[in-house]
């Protein structure tokens, strides 16, 4: 049985620009990936591979995204086995995440180093929180996300490291496609 995998793309239909589900499927599908679904219309898509490394696939995707939509896109993937494992862990307790503003789970390509989760934990404060754990950050937001000073773009120019976050309810209806039935 082939692999099920999980890619989470950055920059899809946010700051203008506008891409649909089906031209998504379409480029997956031209890659010769296999029963490729998409999640909401914010760059979340799992399919089936032919055993292609991650690493390499993330790649090919990339490049085949910024020929066809005209931008980087980086992508981040991740198996279904990591995914239910990322919606599992908890690195806040409960209660401050259901009071909290905003739960989220960012991507990452590799684990930060030193450095950056030194950079990282200058960006806590009394509205933001943040736990890393493998290769993504959990990050906790007390309020609103538009309260908050923290984006993306603050945590790739503070750490020097790519990310995509996702809400952690869309992480936790990710993983329950990723358990098997």
């Amino acid at each position: 049985m082939k692999p099920r995998l999980f890619a989470f793309l950055r920059a899809i239909n946010v700051g203008g620009h506008t891409v649909t589900m089906d031209t998504l499927r379409a480029i997956f599908e031209d890659l010769g990936l296999k029963d490729v679904q998409t999640f909401i219309a914010s760059g979340n898509l799992h399919f089936t591979s032919p055993g292609t490394s991650v690493p390499a696939l993330e790649r090919k995707l990339e490049a085949r995204l910024e020929k066809s939509l005209g931008y980087e896109v980086a992508t981040f993937i991740r198996t279904a086995e990591e995914v239910v494992a990322i919606a599992k862990y908890r690195p806040f307790p409960d209660e401050q995440v259901l009071r909290s503003g905003a739960f989220c789970v960012g991507f990452l390509r590799q684990p930060l180093d030193a450095t950056a989760k030194q950079s990282l934990g200058s960006l806590k404060n009394e509205i933001d929180d943040f736990k890393v754990h493998g290769r993504e950050v959990y990050w906790l937001c007390k309020v609103s996300q538009r309260d908050s000073k923290f984006s993306n773009a603050v945590f790739e120019k503070k750490t020097g490291v790519r990310v995509t976050f996702r809400g952690g309810s869309t992480v936790t209806k990710l993983a329950a496609k990723a358990e098997p039935k």
